[in-house]
Formats: C-alpha cells, structure tokens, sequence
C-alpha cells in the first residue's frame, strides 16, 4: 500500500512540475512526456490524453522484460500523471522562463525518483531505461538525458532554440534529481573482519542472494587469527546486512566502500 501510495504522489507531483512550470513556458520535459507536451502545444489535443496514447505500446515492452508488478505500478503512475495533467490547470508560477526550468526539473525529478523507489516508472524512456538498469550497472539519470536529446532536436525545430535550451536545462536537472533520489543501481563493498565467520557466512547466505569470499586475517598487533568476509551489494540491501552483522557479531570491523563497477557474475535485482 506504501508503495502505491509513493507511485501515485510521485505522479501527481510531476503533472504539477509539468502545469505549474515547464508547460507555460513551453519548457519540455524528457521523453515521451515531452513529445506528448509538443503534440499538447501544437495541436488542440490534450497533453494528458496523448501521453497515454504514446505509453501504450512501451508499457506492452516493459510487460514483457520488466514483470507483472513493476508494469501495474507503471500503468498507474501513467494513468495518474496523464488524469493529473487533464486536472490540473496550466498556470505559470514564476514568470522567468529559466527559473522555471530548474524548479520545474527538480520537482519533476522528485517525483520521477520517488516512483521508481517504489519499484515502478512515469512510462515512456523510464521503461526502456529501467530495462537496461537490469543488465547494466549505469546511472538511470544520465542515461534518460543522453536518451532525451531526440526531444531537444524536436523542441528547436518546432519552437525555437532559447526553449530547447531551456528544456535541455530543465532535463538535465530532473536527470541528477533521479540520480539522487534512486539508487537502486549503486553497489557497495563490505569487508568485514569478525572472530565468528562461519556464523556470519551461515546468516548471511540464508539470507541474500549475494555470493560471499572468504579470506583469512591476522590482527599485525594482537597477532589474533580471524576471518575476513567479502561481498558486494546493493546499496538498498546495506541497512538490512549491516543489522545481521551487528546481531551476530557487534565487535566485527567492517569497512563499506562505494563500488565503481562490478564484472562477472552479480545479481542485479
């Protein structure tokens, strides 16, 4: 429930980043959000009604690759943000154009990352983006602002360029706002030095589907013979592996570092 209740504030949050400032100034969003923002502008379509259109065949995508709950969430975060966008009224909260592409890309990134901590996505590029997520340890914000560029080269064409550049702003900021918020895809490496390794390695294993190495220490001034063990995880699974670690051993050292990239064999959730 906690989580559905994420998907649809998240949602609602950025229909109110798209109405109350991108979209009065004809500052676009990313993806196929900011394609259903031009088709919005130019023609008397309702913005709300096309973004549903557009969603449609990615979703049937992000079905089959992504699964049963992550595409529910999606098609209610899509239907949520697509009803909001119908709802909310189109006005203008700052009248500085590039104000309102930054509030407006923070407060669409905002939204954006709650929903994907709550294991679904707004649609469009965020389905094909969170697909790759599973295969590859990249950064989901920078990777949907390489992916958006198409809606800059559009935005110039059809507007003018101070818009596309403004957008590209905009954009760019809803990117590292997701980076921040979502961070499912960043990994971390525990050593942890401990006198009771055979217990740890036990609860551990019954417990995550991480592999874990073993090595062996020596304490260089107490000369004290222990064990040494090291994985890699997830930064969402740090919380729960820290509270199994000091349960069963609090005395244990152990030394958390952020982890770059992982080759080989790693299961990504």
């Amino acid at each position: 429930m906690n989580r559905l209740l994420g998907v649809i504030l998240g949602s609602v949050v950025v229909a109110l980043s798209f109405n109350l400032f991108l979209i009065p100034h004809k500052i676009l969003s990313s993806g196929i959000s900011g394609i259903a923002m031009i088709i919005g502008i130019l023609t008397p379509f309702n913005t709300g009604l096309v973004n549903f259109l557009l969603n449609l065949p990615i979703l049937i995508l992000g079905y089959i690759g992504l699964g049963k709950r992550f595409i529910g969430y999606t098609i209610i975060s899509v239907i949520t943000l697509s009803a909001a966008l119908y709802v909310i009224p189109v006005h203008a909260v700052a009248t500085d154009a590039l104000l309102s592409s930054l509030f407006g890309g923070v407060i669409a990134g905002a939204g954006i990352g709650l929903v994907f901590n709550c294991y679904g996505s707004t649609g469009g590029f965020d389905v094909i983006g969170m697909l790759l997520t599973r295969k590859k340890d990249i950064q989901l914000g920078g990777f949907l602002i390489l992916l958006n560029a198409i809606v800059i080269v559009i935005s110039g064409f059809f507007f003018d360029w101070d818009t596309a550049l403004n957008s590209l702003l905009s954009i760019f900021v809803t990117g590292k706002v997701i980076d921040a918020i979502h961070t499912k895809h960043r990994k971390v490496t525990l050593m942890i030095v401990t006198g009771q390794a055979e217990e740890m390695k036990e609860k551990l294993l019954s417990s995550l589907v991480r592999g874990i190495t073993l090595l062996d220490g020596e304490g260089a001034y107490s000369n004290e013979k222990k064990r040494v063990l090291m994985t890699v995880i997830s930064r969402e699974e740090l919380a729960g592996m820290k509270a199994m670690i000091s349960e069963i051993d609090p005395q244990a050292f152990v030394n958390i570092t952020e982890t770059v990239e992982v080759l080989g064999l790693f299961r990504r959730g």
